[in-house]
């Protein structure tokens, strides 16, 4: 079957996209990349998720907004340092190239990294329980992720090796940064209407798909099931560790520990997900037989 040259296919589910655009643009020249505006709905999202989590909880939405102006900023540094930093050879001949983010090149860890790290001063300083604000910001968190993952299909980027599958994605070879089409992909590309494909896993929507179900998982766990602060903190590091290091094997884009072959984000995830296990292994029998708190501290389940 020919598909017309189109840009972008996902030959066993019908989808066409004939002319597969990335930005833009506006009056005077200037130019917006979808992957910013999908990053910043992404972000505008997270921060309604935690207010509205925080309302339900019985805690001060404003925490939270005040949280979100310190955090995305740092949060956006963060990521992109992580980036430079484990693709330094892309870089260290153009420096000025760091601060151009309008073409992608955010790593999420380093994003999270930095989120922790302004939580715990935040906290610190608004004398606030830092694992309290950490339950509810986590499903902010979570919920950019999901959105934010789409960017990376506006830009053409983050997929995996080559399959045949329900969900193969099949994109023109010219709309692909050269350096991210492994060998395998390369013996094989497709060949239609004069035009070259490569055939890829989507793994940007397997992560956003896993993160969505982990999302309605610790809305609801945070419900019925908590018992501790920190408690959905920890099973959402369990989650999006599993979920990573399964997801990022199948990355051909990934990000490698200096002179090594191991993915630095695959390591980071199992190291996430082993540490987030044994917490659990060791709260579990702390709290065993204790009572479910519910939506907030005190708080007992409804009957």
């Amino acid at each position: 079957m020919s598909y017309n040259g189109a840009d972008l296919i996902f030959p066993h589910l019908g989808i066409i996209i004939q002319n597969m655009s990335r930005s833009i643009q506006l009056p005077g020249g200037f130019t917006v990349y979808y992957y910013g505006i999908i990053i910043a709905i992404g972000m505008l999202c997270g921060i309604c998720v935690a207010v509205w989590d925080a309302k339900r909880r019985g805690q001060d939405p404003d925490l939270y907004t005040d949280f979100a102006v310190y955090a995305i900023i740092i949060s956006v540094i963060g990521a992109r340092l992580y980036y430079v930093i484990f693709d330094w050879d892309l870089y260290k001949n153009d420096l000025l190239s760091i601060f151009n983010l309008r073409k992608g090149g955010l790593a999420i860890y380093g994003g999270i990294i930095a989120a922790f790290a302004t939580a715990y001063v935040y906290t610190k300083a608004r004398k606030f329980p830092f694992l309290r604000l950490a339950d509810t910001g986590i499903l902010g968190l979570i919920t950019g992720q999901i959105i934010g993952r789409w960017g990376n299909f506006f830009n053409c980027e983050a997929f995996g090796g080559y399959t045949d599958g329900l969900f193969a994605m099949r994109i023109r070879e010219s709309l692909v940064n050269p350096s991210m089409i492994s060998e395998e992909l390369r013996e094989h590309l497709i060949y239609d209407a004069g035009v070259s494909y490569i055939q890829v896993h989507p793994t940007f929507l397997y992560e956003s798909v896993w993160n969505l179900l982990s999302l309605c998982f610790l809305i609801w766990f945070g419900k019925y099931r908590q018992k501790w602060q920190g408690e959905i903190t920890v099973l959402y590091l369990l989650l999006y560790g599993l979920g990573r290091f399964m997801i990022e094997g199948l990355r051909t884009d990934q990000l490698l520990i200096p002179g090594t072959e191991l993915a630095v984000s695959q390591c980071l995830s199992a190291l996430l997900f082993v540490g987030a296990l044994c917490i659990l292994i060791i709260q579990h029998k702390r709290y065993k037989g204790m009572p479910v708190t519910g939506l907030k501290t005190g708080l007992t389940k409804k009957k």
